[in-house]
């Protein structure tokens, strides 16, 4: 009976001590619920009860921070996360990825470092390591990493960021060997089979393209960026309406995506629906207010539309984000020519020639210019240099030719007194090997050729600069607008 007594009195002295981590589960539910103002008044709770020793109180406080923004604030956070536990490698991956995030790479390389310290296993800690030095431009580093990650890992995202960065070194071939292994490790992998069918459109290899989409779309039939690769091979062969048809399940899955409302609108344009395709690219522009290639499209609608005036505002912005882009000059030029300002046409299309002298389409464009200016010897010079780039593509065969381009080439030869562009040989040609290109199509005189082309150039110089989407000579951005980050993914998400 008093043993009995004694081990009562025993338990009531024992003080009840609160519990650290007692309620790291509600908020763990109220956190991936996204209910922050619950969880917030209840990490300061904890906090109080706690006398600032929940270490998980602190690290979901960092992470709201961080979703809200204010990554300083989330830095200090996790810097108190790592105080209370020093051994956590996780709270240093954080405060390197805050770091990072602030763009401070080189001290978030230093913090990587001393996880992997801690991690020496640990493939993202090596991952994360490469992407800080991509981004300092030291490539050669960060594919050591991204290796070392591989064989740590065979994880889709060290796979993907090594073929971005052998993209970024206009590497395709080594970009596609990457992928082709990944593929190996990683069959249902919809982002690896879609980058990979991407690289091969754009070496042309459309069958391999094909079954690489084909198999991404096996797997995850509504994955919305496989579903725009397909269209975009659609678009290239013209057929609006079947790619406007797989569009509308893409819509679905991704109504926010800005390059998927671009691309629709550009369908619109082949059809030749202008009203359609701008409100398309206006809602495009919307979600993507930084995307140069939304805004080129739009003011080459407007070109097409013959409103200058708009053509030329939506041109003029972008070219304040990508400056370096030899077509918006072009299309700056013709814009400025049909204002009646030809002395800044001039400047752009010389400006254009000097970021790519090989453009066959600006170089037609801008012996156009030059003769209806006058200037009969410049425009001379310029066609001669439109003939040898549009040579070296007849043999490469690396694009469809704009007949149109090859008519207005031709109409421009006799009146400069050049001889006529060459032309790839029709069926009937091929079975003669003796004849030439017949040109008795163009047998006018000088003098109504000289006034027929003076009629019609002013059509010529919009019509050459990429509105034929499948027969641009440079990346069109009507359709590939969906390849212009095919690998965007940094950090993984917390």
């Amino acid at each position: 009976m008093a043993s009995k007594n004694e081990s009562s009195l025993v338990t009531e002295k024992v003080p009840k001590l609160p519990s650290l981590e007692g309620l790291n589960w509600l908020l763990h539910l109220y956190y991936i619920r996204k209910d922050f103002k619950a969880c917030k008044d209840l990490i300061k709770e904890q906090i109080a009860l706690t006398n600032g020793n929940c270490e998980y109180a602190f690290y979901v406080h960092a992470l709201i921070m961080r979703q809200e923004g204010r990554i300083q604030e989330s830095l200090e956070l996790f810097q108190s996360c790592s105080l209370l536990n020093p051994a956590n490698v996780l709270n240093l991956k954080q405060i390197a990825r805050s770091l990072f995030l602030l763009g401070r790479h080189k001290a978030s390389i230093d913090v990587f470092n001393e996880a992997l310290k801690k991690a020496p296993t640990d493939w993202e800690i090596k991952h994360n390591i490469g992407i800080c030095f991509w981004h300092l431009k030291q490539n050669e580093k960060a594919k050591q990493y991204f290796k070392e990650a591989i064989n740590l890992s065979k994880n889709e995202m060290s796979f993907l960021m090594m073929a971005k960065l052998f993209v970024s070194e206009n590497n395709l071939e080594a970009a596609i060997e990457v992928l082709v292994k990944a593929a190996e490790f990683n069959p249902e992998s919809c982002e690896i089979l879609t980058v990979l069918g991407l690289l091969y459109m754009k070496q042309r290899q459309f069958q391999k393209s094909f079954e690489a989409l084909g198999n991404a779309l096996t797997y995850n039939p509504t994955y919305y960026k496989s579903i725009l690769a397909v269209c975009n091979m659609i678009q290239i062969h013209n057929d609006h309406d079947v790619a406007l048809n797989k569009y509308r399940i893409a819509a679905d899955t991704a109504p926010e995506s800005p390059r998927l409302w671009n691309n629709i609108g550009m369908c619109f344009f082949g059809k030749k629906k202008y009203v359609a395709a701008i409100s398309c690219l206006k809602r495009a522009t919307y979600l993507s207010p930084f995307e140069w290639k939304i805004l080129y499209n739009l003011g080459l609608i407007h070109l097409a539309m013959q409103q200058y005036a708009s053509a030329f505002r939506y041109l003029n912005s972008a070219v304040n984000f990508r400056p370096k882009e030899p077509l918006i000059y072009s299309l700056i030029a013709v814009a400025l020519t049909h204002l009646e300002d030809p002395t800044n046409a001039k400047q752009a299309y010389e400006h254009s020639l000097a970021l790519d002298g090989e453009n066959v389409y600006t170089n037609l464009n801008f012996a156009v210019f030059l003769y209806n200016q006058g200037d009969r010897q410049g425009a001379a010079s310029r066609l001669i240099e439109f003939r040898k780039n549009f040579d070296s593509i007849l043999r490469g065969k690396k694009k469809d030719i704009d007949p149109e381009l090859q008519d207005i080439a031709s109409k421009l030869g006799p009146i400069l007194n050049i001889g006529e562009v060459s032309r790839p040989k029709t069926t009937e040609q091929k079975q003669d090997s003796n004849s030439n290109y017949s040109s008795d199509k163009y047998s006018k005189q000088t003098e109504d050729l000289e006034e027929n082309y003076r009629r019609e150039s002013t059509v010529a110089s919009v019509s050459n600069v990429g509105f034929n989407g499948s027969r641009s000579e440079t990346p069109r951005t009507e359709s590939r607008v969906s390849t212009a980050n095919m690998m965007r993914r940094d950090f993984e998400n917390n």
